[in-house]
């Protein structure tokens, strides 16, 4: 049943996943990966929320297996986030790997706590 759970939450978040990054790219016109770094920060956000709302007794571990596992581990991409930072540094766009790097991990720390202290708020 647990791994039913995973591919539920998968299904929706690979196709979530690739629908969000073409259209947050489309939106933008720089060679900076804005659609992976959107991804990656909301699946942050949304699995401290998930983990803060088991923690506190607000979901069950089931509900941590369909969306911290399922949703969040297809939204997100760290394979990609890593293979656009080392196509931006191979490119001579430094600047933009370095702030990929950064950014990504600065925003999806800061997203990944948000997301805890705000099923903290709602459920502690």
């Amino acid at each position: 049943m647990n791994w039913l759970l995973v591919v539920a939450g998968a299904v929706v978040g690979a196709p979530l996943r690739y629908l969000t990054d073409r259209a947050v790219q489309s939106r933008h016109d720089s060679v900076f990966p804005w659609g992976t770094f959107t991804v990656n920060v909301v699946g942050c956000l949304v699995l401290g929320l998930v983990t803060g709302a088991v923690a506190a007794g607000a979901a069950s571990s089931q509900v941590q297996l369909l969306l911290g596992t399922g949703l969040c581990g297809a939204l997100t991409t760290y394979s990609t986030f890593s293979y656009e930072t080392l196509r931006l540094a191979e490119t001579g766009a430094g600047r933009y790997a370095l702030a990929n790097a950064a950014g990504s991990v600065a925003a999806g720390l800061a997203a990944v706590y948000a997301g805890a202290e705000l099923a903290s708020a709602l459920w502690g």
